[in-house]
């Protein structure tokens, strides 16, 4: 390997782990806010000082801390029927999971609001860590498989 090759991993590495540090890749899957299209893929952030940050191309969305009242971290777990189906029935011993993370918080006309993200399992820890620290609140997992996602 290169030295420039061998430069170019390790820059990429560190990118990733800032990334990690700092938020990671969400999709805006539903909620109660009508701003954000279903499906805006983008980036959530608990690193500024006084706001959860949902950065998108369609949309961008600040929440206070203060104003966040509930965090919930969960797994739905499918079955890959369709791929065991199409190509082998193995597929049916492999399990798909997908991590979700519903912020709720109560806006400024005092009407309750919840956000839910599709999130990256690799990169929620640091994220639900901060959440914690800044909201004050608790995270409530919705089972332990959820739970030992969440905290490691």
């Amino acid at each position: 390997m290169t030295p420039r090759r061998l430069g170019l991993i390790l820059l990429l590495a560190c990118a990733s782990l800032i990334a990690a540090a700092n938020g990671g890749h969400a999709e805006y899957v539903g909620g109660t806010i009508s701003q954000i299209p279903g499906g805006s893929g983008g980036t959530i952030e608990a690193t500024d000082e006084h706001f959860f940050v949902f950065y998108s191309h369609k949309a961008n969305w600040r929440i206070p801390y203060e104003r966040v009242n509930l965090l919930e971290y969960g797994q739905k777990v499918d079955r890959r029927i369709l791929p065991a189906i199409l190509i082998s029935p193995l597929f049916l011993l492999s399990k798909k999971r997908e991590h979700f993370l519903t912020v709720g918080y109560e806006d400024e006309q005092g009407r309750q609001q919840a956000m839910i993200f599709k999130v990256n399992k690799d990169h929620i820890r640091a994220v639900l860590v901060s959440l914690e620290a800044r909201t004050g609140r608790r995270v409530d997992f919705q089972d332990d498989e959820a739970r030992k996602a969440g905290k490691g």
